[in-house]
């Protein structure tokens, strides 16, 4: 019996020494995000094992288990219709909510889910029970693109996935048969799906052929730029979960198909040193000391290389490439979209992205609305049900709908 005991104690201590990590007293719920991201790590050092005895490819074991614990199937309820259908070759799965009896059209979202361009799916149950809201809520048509993933397509696939299939709804046939109004539609996308979104936002711009344009772009914890992996929020949250800023540099590698060699120098900025005359002159668009508040900046200091490693950009040009790093974008191209939400949450390495978005799109005109969680995470908003409800998950999701709700 006390040998019982005494186990039972050790695998106790464990499990605890294993979940707890430190965390800043003002973020969310801390103890329940300890657990969940303890539950992903547990899925990436399985997945990584699965890797190790060459059964499969880490990222397809770890999407694996992420869809497989939560797929959903397109279920409609008396207020939305869900179903799963293409768009020009791409999967989408289409929520229609009820319309207003005054407002025969309908308004609409395309929505572009995250998952560092390799992980989860419009039909996983976290995004489904968002666009089932939104749907509802906003007596709109909610298009959830099925994007392919790492490591069966590597950039710039995803963002063809998501022109493609936007491009087609915006056909005016298709927005009859949705009964959706042309002038009231709006791109939008939370971490790598916010990336994706800016970057066909951007591009639907200089597309003259298209004659229905959006109206609104609504970016949730966008990835923006992968020059600068030494911004504020990067050195503040190290660490922090769910994304480490490690795990992040490792996603951007995995989208350019690039050489998992060049993380730890990528961590230094040594692939934007100042002896790589490619990325000399792109650095002022993200010179975080002018770009962000002080509130922001605090006392971080810029970490720029004298000297680096010039090969990383030659063999991954795609990392100066604004298709891959909306926030490097011309000002030009900048000043032609259209009115901007952006949410950011205090405790994600991503902050300081969307915050340099927000002011280089002012600068250039856009009118913006930024809206920042003091005590979010990444990817707080898609987590508002049990067990993984968050109180910041909910509140960032009612503030993103008012928010279309009063400008779409």
């Amino acid at each position: 019996m006390r040998s019982s005991c005494v186990l039972l104690t050790a695998l106790v201590a464990l499990a605890a020494y294993y979940v707890y990590i430190p965390l800043p007293g003002s973020v969310s719920d801390p103890w329940k995000l300890m657990l969940l991201d303890a539950t992903f790590r547990g899925a990436q050092q399985v997945s990584n094992l699965i890797h190790y005895l060459g059964l499969s490819h880490h990222l397809l074991a770890l999407n694996f288990i992420i869809v497989s614990f939560g797929k959903k199937s397109a279920w409609s309820s008396a207020q939305v219709k869900v179903i799963d259908t293409d768009f020009d070759g791409v999967e989408v799965r289409v929520f229609e909510g009820p319309p207003k009896p005054e407002e025969p059209l309908k308004r609409s979202v395309v929505y572009i889910h995250g998952g560092g361009w390799a992980l989860a799916s419009a039909k996983i149950r976290y995004y489904d029970e968002l666009c089932t809201a939104m749907a509802e809520e906003l007596n709109a048509v909610i298009v959830s693109i099925e994007y392919r993933l790492v490591p069966k397509v590597y950039f710039p696939e995803q963002i063809h996935d998501v022109v493609r299939a936007t491009k087609y709804f915006l056909k005016p046939e298709v927005l009859q048969k949705y009964m959706v109004d042309p002038g009231r539609i709006c791109i939008s996308g939370d971490s790598a799906g916010g990336n994706l979104a800016a970057a066909l936002g951007q591009q639907f711009t200089q597309d003259a052929s298209l004659k229905n344009k959006l109206k609104l772009q609504a970016l949730i914890y966008p990835v923006l730029q992968a020059l600068d992996f030494n911004t504020p929020s990067y050195q503040q949250n190290v660490n922090t979960p769910i994304l480490p800023r490690y795990v992040m540099v490792k996603y951007w590698v995995d989208y350019f198909k690039g050489n998992y060699d060049f993380v730890q120098a990528m961590i230094i900025n040594n692939h934007t040193s100042l002896d790589v005359e490619e990325a000399a002159a792109l650095r002022a668009r993200l010179n975080w000391t002018s770009l962000l508040p002080a509130s922001f900046t605090k006392n971080y200091k810029p970490v720029v290389q004298t000297t680096g490693n010039a090969r990383i950009v030659q063999e991954l040009p795609q990392l100066l490439d604004a298709r891959s790093a909306p926030l490097i974008a011309d000002q030009a191209v900048l000043q032609l979209l259209p009115k901007t939400y952006i949410l950011t949450c205090e405790h994600d390495v991503l902050r300081d992205d969307g915050i340099m978005y927000a002011k280089r799109l002012e600068s250039a005109g856009v009118e913006v609305t930024l809206d920042h969680f003091e005590d979010g995470f990444h990817g707080c908003m898609i987590f508002t049900s049990w067990p993984t409800n968050f109180s910041v998950g909910i509140r960032t999701r009612n503030s993103y709908i008012k928010w279309l709700d009063q400008n779409l």
